[in-house]
């Protein structure tokens, strides 16, 4: 998927898009039929009004009898309520169905989006994918409640109407088609231009929500390097594109709809001069030509509003090949024949053999490898070296966020690219560096490592997380909001919280990304413990810049500029005098003089 923020970017789609709905609107074919039939009373109702308003004049203030006009005045009366009730109908039916469906598409679409891989997320911006799950979805909504319904309704109305008024006056009725297509026209040659205005208007909206999740995400570097007036102007460029691309949207198709009713109302009145003279004539009854105006009148209206509604069928076209983008795109990393399945519970063993990757974005500089080592069930193994030495990017490919470009990672011996992702990911339990904290509540935060997890096995979490001291401070404890991002939480508390979601998860294989880095000493002190009984008979690996943490490991890996570097024990590395000492010394002398 493309994210390009051109102005000129042309649609790639038609209205053939919208058949691809069909799968969404298929499970409530009965209520849609039900609509049109309810649709179809309603128009039926409709042209019986002007037959209605025929028989009014004609028979009721023409014959002079008062019980003929207060029976033709009855019959419209009854029409009418039959007009009431179908219209309810076809409104209530068709608008929950539209409801619906989006409900539908905005759950498949977000829950396929899901499946995508990081390297998706790469090169798409996040505003833009939450643009089309809102606005694009909402322009369907509207379409596939109202719109389609609508014009149907208008369409099917100008066919019967067409009909009554060959049937009223056929010299008439000539005038009235040959307006047509001086009115067709237009529709055709503006809707094409409106079709990729509203493409070209989706965009501009979807970057203004791209500028507004990255704002407020990073509001406090924001404020903190005085760039409000900055950001703002940047905003406020984008919405003024916004309203750029949308004012000429809407100036083309306010062209469209005047030239319409121009054209029909003109010829209503083409109408009426030559009606008029033939009543005059006694070629025509007052009856026959208000009879013939009120279809003429449906005609126009109708003419009218299906050059609207077609606009907003097109919009809803370009959204639904913006929606559909989303869905085609597969995810780049699924489970490579022959399958391998996983057991319930691994033994932990990995093994990276002979890997070399470079991230997508930067396919022509390898980000790590070749490498090899091997880690035994049980064994905790840390990984040290400077910034951009490889360390989160073996997490990243262990979790299976990407594939390597060659060799093969093992668990348990099974290659991972043969394993179903959701279960291999099952086996380890994560601690970034960055704590992930949700717009939750405590236990809802922890319990995302164990959704079935109970009331107690989350405080039992906590407490090993050494957070209790914390979360019974709280205003709620437990039941305490966090905010978005865990605002109201500092950097040591939220790295605690994220911690006791992994304790809680149980799993045989743990991921350590720094995951002491935000705590104090004393806190650090206590979490290393709660974690050094975790990590008994589990797997762990352990990212860390911070050498006073990694002491203890059963084996230290250095890496340095994606390659190993050295192995050994804290002990063996020193005595070496390598990179890995260079690093102590630089590190502890910086401690001795703080």
């Amino acid at each position: 998927m493309t994210t390009s923020t051109s102005a000129t970017i042309a649609p790639k789609g038609d209205i053939a898009q919208l058949a691809r709905l069909w799968r969404f609107l298929f499970p409530y074919r009965w209520r849609i039929a039900a609509a049109l039939a309810a649709l179809v009373i309603a128009a039926s109702c409709v042209l019986a009004l002007g037959q209605g308003l025929r028989y009014v004049i004609d028979a009721g203030f023409g014959s002079g009898e008062p019980h003929l006009l207060d029976a033709a005045l009855a019959a419209v009366v009854a029409v009418a309520v039959v007009l009431a009730g179908a219209t309810w109908v076809r409104f209530y039916l068709m608008m929950s169905v539209g409801e619906r469906v989006i409900a539908d598409l905005r759950q498949a679409v977000f829950g396929h989006v899901l499946t995508l891989s990081p390297a998706f997320f790469d090169s798409s911006r996040t505003g833009e994918i939450a643009s089309r799950l809102t606005n694009d979805s909402e322009q369907l909504r509207q379409v596939i409640g109202f719109g389609f319904s609508m014009f149907l309704r208008n369409g099917l109305m100008m066919l019967g109407a067409l009909a009554m008024l060959f049937a009223t006056s056929g010299k008439l009725a000539a005038l009235i088609v040959l307006g047509v297509p001086a009115t067709v026209v237009p529709i055709l040659l503006m809707g094409r231009h409106v079709r990729r205005l509203s493409r070209v208007n989706q965009d501009r909206v979807a970057d203004v929500s791209a500028h507004i999740d990255e704002a407020l995400h990073e509001i406090r570097t924001v404020q903190a390097y005085g760039h409000e007036a900055r950001t703002r102007g940047k905003f406020n460029a984008a919405t003024e594109a916004a309203y750029e691309a949308g004012a000429l949207r809407i100036r083309v198709k306010a062209w469209l709809i005047s030239l319409v009713l121009l054209i029909g109302f003109c010829a209503i009145g083409v109408i009426l001069w030559i009606g008029g003279h033939d009543v005059l004539a006694g070629r025509l009854t007052a009856g026959e030509l208000s009879a013939f105006v009120f279809y003429a009148v449906i005609v126009a209206s109708g003419a009218g509003m299906v050059s609207e509604i077609w606009g907003e069928i097109q919009r809803a076209a370009g959204a639904t090949e913006r929606l559909m983008e989303l869905l085609d795109t597969h995810p780049a990393l699924t489970a490579q024949a022959p399958p391998i399945t996983l057991p319930q519970r691994v033994s932990g063993a990995i093994r990276f053999d002979e890997v070399a990757f470079a991230y997508p974005s930067r396919p022509e500089t390898l980000a790590l490898g070749p490498l090899s080592f091997a880690v035994s069930p049980g064994e905790r193994v840390a990984l040290v070296g400077p910034s951009g030495a490889g360390k989160s990017t073996l997490f990243a490919l262990l979790l299976r966020f990407y594939d390597p470009l060659s060799g093969r990672i093992l668990l348990d011996g099974a290659d991972i690219r043969h394993c179903d992702a959701l279960e291999l990911r099952r086996a380890m339990a994560l601690v970034s560096q960055e704590p992930v904290i949700f717009a939750a509540d405590v236990t809802e935060n922890v319990r995302f490592g164990r959704p079935d997890a109970s009331d107690a096995a989350v405080r039992g979490a906590c407490a090993a997380a050494h957070a209790l001291e914390f979360i019974e401070r709280l205003p709620q404890g437990f039941a305490t909001d966090l905010g978005e991002r865990g605002i109201k939480l500092s950097g040591g508390q939220r790295q605690r919280i994220s911690i006791a979601r992994a304790l809680l998860a149980d799993r045989p294989i743990l991921l350590l990304d720094e995951a002491t880095s935000s705590l104090d000493a004393e806190s650090e002190r206590q979490v290393a413990a709660a974690l050094e009984q975790l990590e008994r008979g589990r797997t762990t690996l352990v990212i860390a810049h911070r050498l006073a943490t990694v002491r203890n490991a059963d084996r230290i890996i250095v890496l340095d500029r994606g390659r190993i570097h050295a192995v050994g024990t804290h002990a063996e590395l020193l005595r070496e005098n390598g990179l890995y000492a260079h690093l102590a010394r630089l590190q502890f002398m910086a401690e001795s003089l703080a």
